[in-house]
């Protein structure tokens, strides 16, 4: 089993914060303001894809080094880092529900649902904060 690749992971974390960041500015949002301006819905749809884009690539980086199996879809990335002890049961059950709705955001498969953004806005933002507190903590179990 390899070693993960810090350095290619905390870079990625660093872009997570970054995102993380300009997208609370928007956190206060209401679910008429979000409806009422395409340019706020487009700002916040793409934020928050990117942000779960990164969050995915940071596993595949961990799953990819550490020798793990291969997801089987999008979804199934964070249940890979569950089924190894890299994330916990509540975080992947959270994250596996953010790349459903990164789905449905690239793929269009249906309207994106104005109440789902406002609660993700609201209520789960700090799960991308979660998310990097988990990997930060299995990189620091890692020898060198």
């Amino acid at each position: 089993m390899e070693l993960v690749d810090r350095e290619v992971v905390l870079r990625k974390i660093s872009e997570l914060e970054i995102y993380y960041r300009q997208i609370k500015d928007f956190s206060g949002i209401t679910a008429e303001e979000y409806r009422a301006d395409w340019k706020t819905q487009r700002i916040i749809e793409r934020t928050l894809q990117i942000m779960i884009e990164t969050c995915v690539d940071i596993a595949n980086h961990i799953i990819s080094d550490g020798g793990m199996r291969i997801p089987s879809a999008y979804a199934d990335t964070f249940r890979v880092l569950y089924e190894n002890r890299v994330i916990g049961q509540e975080l992947f059950s959270v994250m596996e529900k953010m790349a459903k709705f990164r789905n449905i955001v690239v793929h269009q498969y249906e309207e994106v649902d104005t109440e789902i953004v406002v609660l993700i806005l609201k209520k789960h933002l700090s799960d991308f904060q979660n998310f990097r507190a988990a990997i930060l903590a299995f990189l620091q179990t890692e020898t060198r």
